[in-house]
């Protein structure tokens, strides 16, 4: 394959788009970055929109994807969200936990064409919001791991970790800068490194 001969659509929320990082890289940047250092780059489009919600995402994921799509270039799909469906509004989630699990369903109905990775929602600095995360993260990674779907969970290792913490405590409280979004990349990449390597069977062993 030709260098850059695979696309990689990041799709989710302000975590997929790195906000916060001073560096502009957030986790996906790493992750891209990663292939060319390891003279394999990939055409990356980050779709990561700030406030969206599993809802959200589900109503453009198709559309963002198509217009990408390219006859010289097969296209792989990175899917982040959940924590934006666990904010609570006047003491009610966005979104209901068991729509986040349908609308995470009908994604991967969409996408079920092109090579998918799901990497689970990071934790904040609420400890209400967190347990709310937790439990969504569960019930995303039994969703996927039931369809052969790998799945990074990030949310026990963040929620406990040093630099993450300290850095959303004194961020906005959701959002780390880049040493926090270093943590997240380092977590997602050898799940991602036998996903782009189609070592085979590999998303029923992380189930």
């Amino acid at each position: 394959m030709s260098p850059g001969g695979q696309q990689i659509c990041f799709v989710g929320d302000s975590f997929v788009a790195g906000v916060g990082d001073e560096t502009a890289l957030g986790w996906t940047g790493r992750l891209a970055a990663r292939q060319a250092a390891a003279a394999r780059p990939v055409t990356a489009y980050n779709l990561g929109i700030r406030g969206n919600t599993s809802a959200q995402i589900l109503g453009r994921i198709g559309a963002e994807i198509d217009q990408r799509r390219s006859p010289l270039r097969p296209t792989r799909v990175v899917v982040s969200m959940g924590v934006n469906d666990t904010t609570s509004v006047d003491g009610i989630p966005r979104v209901h936990p068991d729509d986040s699990c349908s609308n995470l369903e009908r994604i991967l109905e969409i996408i079920s064409g092109d090579p998918i990775l799901v990497v689970g929602p990071p934790a904040v600095s609420d400890d209400a919001q967190n347990a709310r995360i937790a439990q969504l993260s569960a019930h995303f990674h039994a969703l996927c791991s039931a369809r052969g779907i790998p799945y990074v969970e990030v949310f026990s290792v963040l929620e406990r970790h040093p630099v993450w913490r300290q850095q959303v405590l004194e961020g906005d409280g959701a959002h780390p800068r880049s040493q926090g979004y270093q943590a997240l990349y380092e977590l997602v990449a050898p799940t991602w490194d036998r996903w782009m390597n189609h070592l085979p069977g590999f998303g029923e062993q992380l189930a």
